[in-house]
């Protein structure tokens, strides 16, 4: 197959965006993917038979893809704000944050915390939130800057709370009530296993949940995530990228040869550079390097429903509760003892999630003779590490269903499994991850989503885009590069330009 100007190895959307833009810039690129599509996990998938759904099975939102990126790639993307930010029950009634309702947010806050002052807190805090994602958010795409240039666009206040001390201590002083602080913290703690009182791990997890493209929100792509994918890969193949699935990836060289297995054998092609679309952990092992394998933390369950279930809050209609983001027993006190218990090897006696139902506002992903009578629903469970699940993956990953379905039905007036589509076979619609499902599925090493713990949008030495590698021809394009995790094509974009720019 010969040499090219750049090899990408990992088609997930990352690969395709930095496909696309070298494409477009004229270089020669090919796209080397292990599975038998490309996408990674931003796909779309009917996963139970018979059932006319497109669930977007792993990546299931939008909120970090810049604008930029969608304009530059012509990408023609829909995604859909939601309306209502969270829905948090609480002792028979529920804290709901209605982004066009400032008024019922108020009163909302007022019958769960019993005061007017955490909702001044909540609404300051964001306010700095957005300050500081309007500032930053710019960066992403730009070559890093230092830590001093990120403290002054963002000011003191920003820097401490967000960056200098444990997000949670900032929460603790910010807000009284448990419940306000626990829906706060949540953001700190999606894939990452950390104790945001303690770990600044937590506050880089946090940081990349609040500033996505310079707003934060969080939108649902129409179509579901395949549509992204697809998006993106249209316009690499539409620049003359060359995109080969079903090639596995099981060499890298630093002088830029990259050695893939196919059905028809093994293959090796050249590129003058080689961006690397996989988990710095996989890339270690396939340049014969020692790897430190990481920890994802996190349980994903796929279900459909035959009706929303009915809340204890009859103030509230469901498909508005459900249409944001529903917390299931994240107070602060809450998700600090699941955190606790899983340190110890121990799946949480109360497991907190967090559940949305993408078909309330994208219902195009149902088959047409479900729409009105189904609905999509997406429980992403926290503090599930991978420990958890080693010694026997198939009894821990029942027992941690059992568990998220029992603490889940804690806050509903009927169990959720009654509300449990079945498919034709009768078999309930429900699909469940855990990390080690992903390590063993998707590739990832110890089933982490974001390839491994994130890092600061800033460089303590010198500068770069984050992306480069110890050899020079080898760069990170995918979520372990600097600025990586989510679904957003950044790393990709950077690694593009990086390459643009040698």
């Amino acid at each position: 197959m010969g040499r090219y100007d750049v090899v990408v190895a990992g088609g997930g959307h990352n690969g395709l965006v930095a496909a696309a833009y070298l494409a477009r810039a004229g270089r020669r690129v090919l796209v080397l993917e292990r599975l038998d599509h490309a996408g990674g996990l931003a796909i779309s998938a009917r996963a139970f038979p018979g059932v006319d759904v497109r669930l977007s099975r792993y990546s299931y939102l939008v909120s970090l893809l810049p604008t930029k990126i969608v304009q530059d790639l012509g990408l023609g993307l829909e995604l859909r704000r939601r309306r209502y930010a969270s829905y948090t029950p609480k002792d028979g009634t529920g804290l709901l944050v209605d982004n066009d309702d400032e008024a019922r947010t108020a009163e909302s806050f007022r019958r769960v915390t019993g005061g007017e002052a955490d909702h001044k807190a909540w609404r300051d805090f964001y306010a700095m939130i957005a300050r500081t994602a309007r500032a930053l958010a710019p960066t992403l795409l730009e070559p890093l800057p230092t830590a001093a240039e990120v403290e002054r666009l963002v000011g003191p206040e920003a820097w401490r709370d967000l960056f200098a001390r444990p997000v949670g201590q900032a929460v603790d002083e910010r807000f009284g009530d448990d419940t306000v602080r626990g829906v706060v913290l949540t953001d700190a703690l999606i894939g990452t296993f950390a104790d945001p009182a303690a770990d600044l791990a937590a506050n880089r997890c946090f940081l990349y949940h609040v500033i996505g493209d310079g707003t934060g929100e969080w939108n649902v792509p129409v179509g579901g995530m395949g549509a992204v994918s697809g998006a993106i890969e249209a316009a690499a193949r539409r620049a003359g990228a060359e995109i080969r699935t079903g090639a596995e990836i099981v060499g890298i060289a630093p002088s830029g040869e990259v050695t893939f297995r196919a059905d028809d054998g093994e293959h090796t092609v050249t590129g003058g550079h080689v961006l690397v679309n996989l988990p710095p952990a996989v890339l270690d092992r396939v340049l014969g390097r020692p790897a430190d394998v990481p920890e994802g933390a996190q349980l994903k369950v796929n279900m459909v429903l035959s009706r929303l279930p009915r809340l204890r809050d009859a103030s509230v209609d469901p498909h508005a509760a459900f249409s944001g983001t529903f917390h299931i027993n994240e107070g602060r006190d809450q998700l600090a003892a699941a955190h606790a218990q899983a340190s110890r090897g121990r799946i949480p006696e109360v497991p907190p999630a967090e559940v949305y139902c993408h078909s309330l506002t994208d219902p195009s992903i149902l088959g047409p003779e479900l729409r009105g009578r189904a609905e999509t629903m997406t429980l992403f469970g926290l503090h599930m590490p991978a420990r958890l699940f080693r010694a026997d993956p198939e009894g821990a990953r029942e027992a941690a269903l059992r568990a998220t379905f029992a603490s889940f039905d804690r806050v509903l007036a009927e169990p959720i499994e009654d509300c449990l589509l079945r498919a034709p076979d009768g078999t309930p619609c429900v699909e469940v991850r855990t990390p080690v499902d992903l390590e063993n599925e998707a590739g990832l090493p110890g089933g982490h989503i974001f390839h491994r713990d994130l890092t600061w949008p800033y460089t303590e030495n010198g500068r770069g885009w984050g992306v480069e590698t110890e050899d020079e021809r080898i760069l990170l394009c995918g979520a372990g590069a600097r600025r990586g995790g989510g679904v957003s094509g950044i790393p990709g974009h950077n690694a593009a330009m990086a390459v643009l720019s040698a």
